[in-house]
């Protein structure tokens, strides 16, 4: 590590947390995606709230700062004449890093989210009339819903003694044999 030196202090220490670092950030990202982080890595707290997780003090959130706020301040070192400026903004970049982490967290927690269609989920909703729907369960119509950001087009009846038009607005009250029973709003 010949080339740090003759830097100046501070961008030194900047190296100096730089390098380990991301060498720790390459090397947890290739456990991640072998699947070999099992967690081990996170700071236990006593505090049995927290049912999110996304906790505050962890090993991976000091490595997402340290990474942005050791980055930033080699990046604009000869940018930004005033340290004290340059240092702030590092750890505000450090501290954006989290946030990006827990964003992208968030949006991987979601894929794991069962997603699965069930026809008790349209129970209490509302649907479209796709098809007519006839009067006293004597026939089949059809209904467009969205569950769970998923359009269904599906098959529905009515006990109503009104046959049910194209294009209204109907309740799912129950469901017979994935049929669904639906009433007039």
């Amino acid at each position: 590590m010949e080339f740090l030196e003759g830097l100046d202090p501070l961008l030194k220490s900047y190296w100096y947390i730089a390098i380990p670092v991301s060498l720790f950030f390459l090397l947890q990202t290739i456990m991640t995606f072998i699947g070999l982080s099992g967690g081990e890595t996170d700071i236990d707290s006593d505090s049995g709230d927290s049912d999110l997780p996304f906790e505050i003090f962890t090993l991976r959130n000091l490595i997402n700062f340290l990474l942005g706020f050791s980055w930033t301040g080699i990046s604009l070192y000869d940018s930004i004449e005033n340290k004290v400026v340059l240092i702030f903004i590092s750890i505000v970049v450090g501290i954006v890093f989290i946030g990006l982490f827990f964003i992208l967290i968030k949006q991987i927690l979601k894929l794991g989210e069962d997603n699965s269609f069930k026809f008790e989920n349209t129970i209490n909703k509302t649907a479209t009339v796709y098809l007519t729907i006839p009067e006293a369960k004597s026939g089949l119509g059809k209904v467009q819903i969205s569950v769970k950001g998923a359009f269904h087009e599906l098959q529905a009846m009515t006990e109503a003694s009104e046959k049910i038009a194209t294009g209204s607005v109907v309740k799912i009250k129950n469901v017979e044999n994935n049929i669904l029973i639906v009433e007039k709003l």
